[in-house]
């Protein structure tokens, strides 16, 4: 890894991505360049000098000579935020993703969602808030939902719409494909989309597709009926289903995590086994980004 000269020229450094690396090595057809990504994680845009003494030219000098690493392909450490191109130029806000906790969508108050990983934890944790079912997510009340909107704080109000060509009818749900999945509230398993080289999962769930994930709340007016005060776009419901690793070995759990005590329940501080991961929420229209803490437990 290196840093890329920007002292002279404009340089491009493009590199594929392991799947396109996989594909463009298979030689048979199937690599096609189809869509490239843009991203600024290095960069610092407080560092521009809109009052810099020797005037306009020098108002982004430091942003120009920022150090921008190489392009390289592990999707785990790089392109955590992406640009995206906007056909209008009148927004005055762009939306942002929230967790809407309330009722059974709350986390647990450790501030982490916990995700049962057999049936014998689900009996003893059933009834504390934020706990999920992994093995039987149809049967457990707890879930996870996140809004799409304005966070204006009531100016404007939410009775005003968003506008159309912001409002997210997709978004891709990444998790560790060795932990767990994505269901639906009803307890639906959905289709994952591709697992890369990393185990990682990714789910694509779309506005009006099967399992109903994706929903439009642009008509919700009132500020407690999500999480903004300010104009809603869309919201987005699932549930984590354990996998079968996790659910009929504890390998995973000597490897990856530990163990911890939790009060159950009847309030009886109860040892369990327990991995912390997260799940990575992404708006594909803005791009907007929101990881979610979880930890999967094991009576």
């Amino acid at each position: 890894m290196g840093f890329l000269d920007n002292s002279g020229d404009i340089i491009l450094d493009a590199v594929l991505t392991d799947a396109g690396r996989q594909r463009l090595a298979r030689g048979d057809g199937s690599f096609n360049v189809t869509k490239f990504a843009f991203g600024d994680e290095e960069i610092n845009y407080r560092t521009f000098n809109g009052a810099h003494a020797s005037g306009s030219s020098y108002y982004d000098l430091e942003i120009l000579q920022t150090p921008i690493l190489e392009a390289f392909t592990d999707n785990r450490s790089t392109m955590k935020s992406r640009c995206i191109s906007l056909a209008r130029t009148d927004h005055l806000y762009l939306p942002v993703i929230q967790l809407y906790e309330n009722g059974a969508s709350q986390k647990h108050s450790s501030g982490t969602f916990l995700v049962c990983a057999n049936r014998t934890t689900e009996e003893d944790f059933d009834t504390v808030t934020g706990v999920l079912f992994g093995e039987r997510p149809g049967v457990g009340e707890g879930f996870t939902r996140l809004d799409q909107g304005l966070d204006t704080n009531g100016s404007p109000p939410a009775t005003i719409g968003i506008a159309s060509d912001l409002i997210e009818t997709q978004f891709t749900v990444d998790i560790d494909n060795r932990l767990g999945g994505i269901s639906s509230v009803s307890g639906r398993q959905a289709s994952v989309s591709f697992v890369d080289d990393d185990q990682k999962a990714t789910y694509y769930l779309t506005m009006g597709a099967g399992g109903a994930y994706v929903s439009n709340i642009s008509s919700l007016t009132v500020a407690t009926d999500g999480a903004f005060n300010g104009p809603r776009g869309s919201r987005l419901e699932f549930k984590i289903n354990i996998s079968v690793e996790l659910n009929s070995s504890d390998t995973l759990f000597s490897r990856l995590g530990g163990t911890t005590s939790i009060n159950n329940k009847d309030g009886v501080s109860t040892t369990v086994k327990y991995i912390d991961t997260y799940v990575r929420v992404t708006g594909v229209t803005t791009g907007y980004a929101v990881d979610i803490p979880i930890r999967f437990i094991k009576k």
